[in-house]
């Protein structure tokens, strides 16, 4: 082999095992939760990095994740949405849809996909279910029928309610959505409905409380980011004043509510790194459809049932996805 062919061929060999040893192309992924950084929101991020790596995308090699954590503060949400956009991922997951509306105004062009969101429709973020049109699409966390379902379930579990307290943060449309579910079937069932927010502990707090000096009350707890933010105040608020109460989910019955009945949040995390997985091989959130939950998961929790001195029809135990004992 001729002098210049082997030079050439060293360089050649060269290039090869320096392309070898790049690491590959780092996608950026971010991440805005309105939840707070709890066991809870870790353990569904988490089954969201793990989908992700089946898929192939592990964090340091071929991927990094930005995380931002805004415990449910409006302020915090606004800002975090700017600073993520700044970053120019290559799309964001919405962990909940109270942070949908700021990242839809901090960018129209970065891919947005959404869990633990109501009714994405009625709240303007797509355009409809089938075809979200612009840069955003997800999953619905629940339907406002189930509101109707929680108050038969309360009653089916304390027949003698006659009054209902419904949890709701007024300031978004699953809040009203939920409310006016449950308001269309509570004449039917005799039962008086009183609203209550969640702005803060305070306000959570004052009214429980006054709620609770007159007889055969109870609770519905609807989802919202703030609601998640105080649920061990509100499960510790229905102890303290004998409330039974039905939640929107499974993890607030494993800290103590009563009953839960809602999806499997972990599913959702899922499911959404399916979604981010496809939009960073090159679809187009436009063209992926908005889906909805696949199952809804029954749980009570005994003991408290015990403390409240209920006892849980058999029919409504065979029921249940969960008994905690």
């Amino acid at each position: 082999m001729r002098r210049r062919e082997f030079i050439a061929l060293l360089v050649g060999l060269a290039g090869t095992a320096a392309q070898a040893q790049q690491p590959d192309h780092i996608r950026r992924i971010g991440v805005l939760t309105s939840l707070a950084d709890d066991q809870q929101t870790k353990g569904r991020l988490g089954a969201f990095e793990e989908a992700l790596r089946r898929l192939g995308w592990t964090e340091g090699r071929n991927v990094r994740i930005d995380y931002r954590w805004a415990g449910g503060d409006t302020e915090e949400i606004r800002k975090y949405a700017g600073e993520l956009t700044a970053l120019a991922p290559d799309v964001i997951l919405a962990a909940g849809g109270a942070v949908v509306p700021a990242l839809q105004q901090a960018t129209r062009t970065v891919p947005i996909v959404f869990t633990q969101t109501p009714d994405p429709v009625g709240a303007g973020f797509v355009d409809s279910l089938a075809h979200p049109g612009g840069n955003t699409t997800g999953f619905m966390v629940l339907e406002y029928g189930i509101g109707a379902k929680w108050l038969e379930l309360l009653k089916e579990l304390s027949p003698g309610i006659k009054r209902v307290a419904v949890v709701r943060d007024a300031g978004i449309s699953a809040g009203i959505g939920f409310f006016g579910a449950i308001q269309a079937v509570a004449p039917s069932l005799g039962i008086e409905l009183t609203p209550i927010g969640v702005r803060d502990a305070g306000e959570i707090e004052r009214a429980v409380t006054a709620f609770a000096r007159s007889a055969n009350g109870a609770l519905i707890v609807t989802g919202s980011a703030l609601a998640s933010v105080h649920g061990n105040l509100i499960i510790a608020l229905a102890a303290q004043h004998k409330l039974p109460a039905i939640y929107f989910g499974r993890f607030l019955v494993a800290g103590g509510g009563l009953i839960s009945y809602g999806v499997d949040f972990i599913e959702q995390y899922r499911r959404a790194a399916g979604y981010v997985d496809r939009i960073l091989k090159g679809e187009k959130p436009a063209d992926l459809p908005v889906e909805g939950p696949t199952r809804y998961e029954l749980a009570i929790n005994l003991k408290t049932a015990k403390a409240l001195g209920l006892e849980v029809p058999q029919m409504l135990l065979a029921r249940a996805d969960e008994v905690i004992e």
